[in-house]
């Protein structure tokens, strides 16, 4: 009876630990679904749940992030796999850079190996940025619809093409790097010198420079390398720049040594008291468009706002890869919510960081051409803002 009694228990445990082994294997295997509408967990809650459980995990429309899976599958740019269909992929990549999450908490929530989380990251990063060059277009040469349609801005800057700054992102990198990319406010961070369109697309992303360079500096070895596919500016059209700039052909700055940025206008002193202030006042107004940019972009994508523990290498793509789907929402969505939260809304500047204003000494032809084109702006609409009293 005892000899009974001992065998019954030792089934009893085999028994037990079959079942714990049974579940452990459930719980932990990945879903391996032929379609991502007839998945499990996850992915079934964002994709059949509410629109806003889609634009809260996945940073975009519904509609949208199944636009950009068919671009993606139709090109092949990505291949559905037995165990992770593409929409899955791209919801891991997008569930990292929306939220900022660790490899371990991904792997938690899609059921996978943080080497299959890894994989799938990095090819859909690959992807995304195979997309830049045509997400990221030149800009029409005709006059953009926001200066035509706003007196403030018409003709004045009938020949302004978009705008251009510098977009400091923090950086993860060595110890050995990292008096090169520690910027004036003491944070390590990569300078992105970026141009956008007054609908608040990226035009142009060039990510990756030390967050000690200077942003007149980043925009001279751009222009300088034709390997970057700067778009060419044709002869009297231009972009607007700040005050870290040269104010120099295809680029016009604010005058220096007057008000220029839009906080200074603010309280007792609000109307400009002469031609110079009345133009950086209209000037910074019409370049705050890249500063609604750069709000949407790291809104949508907080991996933007912190230093990622990844190569520098990846960290810079990630920034090319966010502003493409930037782009790609406001095609797709011209009332995504994020877009709609910016309209109107002027950002302010965060203060210059990085250097002085640039002092500038007119010593070319091209630079002649640039000073008085800038005077004879600023003294149209001077002469407008006194006769006429336009809007300010």
């Amino acid at each position: 009876m005892d000899d009974f009694d001992l065998e019954l228990d030792e089934m009893e445990l085999i028994a037990v630990a079959a079942g714990y082994s049974y579940y452990n294997n459930v719980t932990s295997k990945p879903c391996r679904s032929l379609s991502p509408k007839q998945g499990c967990g996850f992915m079934t809650e964002v994709l059949n749940g509410h629109d806003h459980i889609c634009r809260e995990m996945f940073r975009m429309d519904k509609h949208v992030f199944h636009k950009l899976c068919d671009i993606l599958r139709q090109r092949a740019m990505l291949r559905d796999t037995a165990g992770v269909m593409i929409e899955e992929q791209l919801g891991i990549f997008l569930n990292i850079i929306g939220h900022n999450e660790r490899n371990r908490v991904i792997q938690e929530r899609f059921q996978h190996s943080g080497e299959t989380i890894s994989r799938y990251f990095n090819n859909v990063l690959k992807a995304i940025k195979s997309l830049s060059r045509e997400f990221l277009q030149p800009p029409p040469l005709t006059t953009p619809a926001e200066i035509l349609s706003n007196q403030r801005f018409y003709p004045y800057f009938q020949d302004c093409i978009g705008v251009i700054d510098g977009m400091h992102i923090p950086a993860h990198v060595p110890a050995k790097d990292q008096s090169r990319f520690r910027n004036r406010r003491g944070v390590l961070s990569q300078n992105v010198l970026a141009a956008c369109t007054f609908d608040l697309k990226f035009i142009f992303i060039y990510p990756g420079w030390e967050g000690s360079a200077a942003d007149s500096r980043v925009l001279r070895a751009v222009l300088n390398d034709p390997d970057q596919n700067f778009p060419q500016i044709p002869e009297g059209k231009y972009y607007l720049v700040d005050s870290r700039y040269s104010n120099m052909e295809g680029f016009i700055a604010p005058y220096q040594g007057v008000r220029h940025h839009l906080h200074e206008f603010r309280g007792a002193n609000q109307l400009p008291r002469n031609a110079k202030e009345l133009f950086n006042h209209r000037h910074s107004s019409l370049r705050n468009a890249i500063q609604r940019s750069f709000q949407v972009l790291k809104t949508r994508f907080p991996i933007l706002k912190v230093a990622p523990q990844y190569a520098f290498h990846i960290q810079r793509d990630i920034v090319i890869a966010a502003c493409v789907m930037h782009n790609f929402i406001r095609r797709e969505e011209e009332k995504d919510w994020l877009f709609s939260s910016v309209e109107g809304v002027k950002v302010d500047e965060l203060p210059e960081l990085d250097e002085q204003p640039e002092i500038q000494l007119v010593s070319s032809i091209q630079e002649q051409v640039a000073f008085s084109m800038r005077d004879s702006i600023a003294a149209a609409m001077w002469d407008n803002f006194i006769n006429k009293w336009d809007d300010w």
